[in-house]
């Protein structure tokens, strides 16, 4: 089956979404936690480092899954993608 012009770039914009999202979990993920002890901060009157991994990585999880959900129905309603009711 070949790809039309229109459907290349459908697929190209979601991955491009998806590459971004996976680089800002990973950073939240490994990065912060690898670097934890450097990041000797108050934040919210919590070293940031404890509050990132009790609370901030949940919430910026969350925040990305959100994100993906509303670009991708807007971006299916663009290419006339979207799933029926």
């Amino acid at each position: 089956m070949q790809l039309t012009d229109r459907h290349q770039e459908y697929w190209r914009k979601t991955l491009r979404i998806t590459a971004i999202l996976l680089a800002i979990w990973f950073v939240v993920t490994f990065v912060v936690s690898y670097y934890a002890r450097e990041l000797s901060f108050n934040f919210f009157g919590w070293p940031f480092s404890f509050w990132m991994g009790a609370q901030g990585a949940l919430v910026i999880y969350i925040l990305i899954i959100g994100f993906y959900a509303r670009y991708m129905g807007k971006l299916d309603i663009e290419y006339g993608v979207e799933e029926e009711d």
